[in-house]
């Protein structure tokens, strides 16, 4: 089950630079392309000649050409010219909200009445030339809370990431977790301990010393309908921890923007934003490099475990105290999936 009325991010604008792309979002087949003065269009893939997808054609001065037969396509859906025939009866096909902000193209599969463009996440690091970005995106054959689960409890990190983030003050430090409103926050903060392998390197990145005890925290944000951003980061032992002034740590915003396909599979746009030394590229390069190994490393655990529970769909799971974030997160979806139901239930 998905949330529709919500905003998901469905590719980056590189994705639909020359030619347009189709991409299923919440088990909507969706085609995404510029239209005219390079403005973001995304309609239904469905030529209404023939059935064919409209991401196999070409974008001709801002229209929409099916590689089929060449049936031009407007941004609002309608059929505009075909060669030799005359085709501006055809019915429209379906457009969807979309817009272009925060360096990802954003979509809104749901009642276009309801696309409030002010409804999409405020990222500030995106929009700051104090902040650098790096990230990439998977597609992962699991069910998209599987991935929310697994960032709303980073205890994982202890023998997935064993060689990266992983270490065993994790799973010795407990977490709290709150939920306020539709937000849930799980937080953990370890003092004292020797930074891992990765905090190192961005140790390294911001100038300080890497083998003095930090302070370390991870604070997990999750917002429906499937977005979590983390706060991570190390301060030198003594200095404040989170609170620290930036000069002695090395902190950062983790990106995860979840984006359901269907039931058991999903894309995931994953990144890094930093606020130091921020105009350092090669920095940027290897934060990427080295996030892009963590969350690969994640791969094959989740789609395992999508396998595994589609395989014994009847098995119940153990709820342990470490589960809280992604429970709560749960929790938060299905209350607004029934929520969205509703209305459409009652005019049935």
């Amino acid at each position: 089950m998905f949330l529709k009325n919500a905003w998901y991010v469905a590719c980056t604008p590189a994705e639909i630079d020359d030619k347009p792309l189709g991409r299923k979002i919440c088990g909507e087949s969706i085609v995404f392309y510029r239209g005219v003065d390079g403005v973001v269009a995304a309609l239904e893939d469905f030529c209404p000649h023939r059935g064919a997808p409209l991401s196999l054609g070409r974008v001709i001065e801002g229209k929409l050409v099916c590689g089929y037969h060449g049936l031009e396509m407007g941004c609002d859906g309608k059929t505009i010219a075909m060669p030799g025939q005359r085709v501006r009866g055809f019915p429209a096909i379906r457009s969807y909200p979309v817009v272009e902000r925060h360096g990802f193209i954003w979509v809104w599969p749901g009642d276009p009445q309801q696309a409030d463009a002010a409804r999409i996440p405020a990222c500030h690091w995106a929009d700051s030339p104090e902040w650098a970005f790096g990230g990439g995106m998977y597609h992962i054959a699991c069910n998209y809370r599987l991935m929310v689960d697994n960032l709303m409890d980073l205890t994982h990190e202890t023998y997935v990431h064993a060689t990266s983030i992983g270490q065993k003050e994790i799973d010795e430090t407990p977490s709290t977790t709150k939920t306020e409103g539709d937000e849930v926050i799980t937080s953990r903060f370890m003092n004292g301990i020797e930074p891992p392998p990765f905090w190192k390197m961005a140790l390294r990145g911001n100038h300080l010393p890497d083998d003095q005890r930090v302070d370390r925290w991870q604070i997990c944000h999750f917002s429906p309908p499937s977005h979590v951003m983390i706060e991570v980061g190390v301060a030198l032992e003594g200095h404040g921890g989170y609170e620290a002034d930036a000069k002695v740590k090395a902190s950062s915003i983790v990106v995860d923007f979840i984006t359901p396909e269907t039931e058991t599979s999903m894309w995931y746009f994953w990144g890094m934003a930093r606020n130091f030394n921020a105009r350092d590229k090669a920095l940027t390069a290897a934060i990427r490099d080295g996030q892009g190994k963590i969350f690969a490393e994640d791969l094959e655990m989740l789609e395992r475990q999508q396998a595994n529970l589609s395989a014994w769909p009847e098995r119940q799971l153990l709820k342990l105290n470490i589960d809280a974030g992604g429970v709560q997160a749960r929790r938060v979806i299905d209350r607004l999936i029934a929520a969205e139901r509703v209305p459409a239930a009652d005019g049935a």
